[in-house]
């Protein structure tokens, strides 16, 4: 299992197995001995839990409200309003190289440079489904006017919310067994998601007053 999903996932250890599972995210068979035996399904499943949780940020009881909704043949939806399809749980996270990134973002050599510069990407030499969003987002924005170096404050303020999370953590970090580091990671992404869910509707209240 973990040599399976650890290139895709490097910091996936047995104890955050055993979390996942303590959190009813994956449900494996047990061998005659009490051994976890993963399927495939298995593995696709963790797969999405650790995708959406890297990729979207979002907590662990978020994720298994949306595996419910799956496992009843409904398509659900991400906060932001994206629905999550049951075929992206199937497949291994895309990854792509710098042309191919600005191709399928309908992007210039140049926005890429830009994001990069302005913090809003990170350079690297593959790219994931997340870079892939925000450059795609990038090209949308740059048809109303808007350029990556108008944004860079975004940076700073997601540095801002990292600080508040990591000192929410201290008494938990303080706890160095796996367990801890793991309902660490956990808290972080709660968290995370709730300061998400604070920041969409100040934004919604402040479009209000457009209108």
């Amino acid at each position: 299992m973990l040599a399976r999903l650890s290139p895709e996932f490097p910091d996936l250890s047995p104890s955050k197995l055993r979390f996942l599972e303590e959190r009813q995210l994956v449900s494996p068979a047990r061998t005659a001995s009490g051994y976890r035996k993963f399927s495939q399904a298995d593995v696709d499943r963790l797969r999405f839990v650790l995708s959406m949780q890297r990729d979207h940020y979002l907590p662990l009881k978020v994720i298994r409200g949306y595996l419910e909704e799956m496992d009843a043949g409904r398509e659900p939806v991400l906060p932001s309003g994206v629905p999550v399809s049951a075929p992206s749980m199937l497949a291994a996270e895309r990854r792509l190289s710098r042309e191919e990134l600005i191709r399928e973002a309908g992007a210039t050599t140049l926005l890429l440079q830009d994001a990069v510069s302005a913090s809003l990407i990170v350079a690297a030499d593959t790219y994931g489904e997340d870079a892939l969003t925000v450059l795609k987002s990038l090209v949308e924005l740059q048809r109303s006017g808007i350029e990556p170096r108008h944004l860079r404050g975004f940076r700073a303020a997601a540095e801002r919310e990292l600080g508040l999370i990591e000192s929410a953590l201290i008494p938990v970090a303080r706890r160095k067994d796996a367990s801890s580091r793991a309902k660490a990671a956990e808290l972080a992404r709660e968290i995370a998601g709730q300061l998400e869910v604070v920041r969409s509707s100040l934004i919604r209240s402040a479009l209000s007053r457009l209108q």
